[in-house]
């Protein structure tokens, strides 16, 4: 059974910085693209970044480039997001996803993903 466990959001000021953690159990990490999405209270669950299983392609939402990167460690089963310059309207919960199949382009929309974390919470204060 493939599980994700996101850990490492909190509360924090704008202008700080965060990393969340996704650590993948229960198959074969490598061949698989991973996936971070948000969704804040009333709203949809949102693409946030994406990551090809080589590493080397990502895919960012327009609201987050340049501030947040994601990133992975094949040899540790785990993907990240580095998210700096944090602003109020970065408040949700976020979630790492990855899907069943292996996709030779990244996929970017939630029906895309089939096994997901439970989340973590990320509140950003003004």
């Amino acid at each position: 059974q493939v599980q994700l466990v996101e850990s490492g959001g909190g509360l924090v000021q704008a202008g700080g910085s965060l990393r969340l953690s996704c650590a993948v159990s229960g198959r074969t990490f490598s061949p698989y693209n991973m996936g971070w999405f948000r969704q804040a209270p009333g709203k949809v669950r949102e693409f946030v970044a994406a990551i090809k299983w080589t590493g080397t392609i990502t895919n960012y939402a327009g609201s987050v480039k340049g501030r947040f990167t994601i990133s992975r460690d094949n040899a540790e089963n785990t993907v990240y997001l580095q998210m700096n310059n944090l602003k109020p309207e970065d408040t949700a919960v976020y979630y790492c996803a990855t899907p069943r199949l292996i996709y030779g382009v990244l996929p970017i929309t939630s029906a895309q993903y089939d096994y997901w974390g439970r989340g973590t919470q990320v509140t950003v204060s003004s």
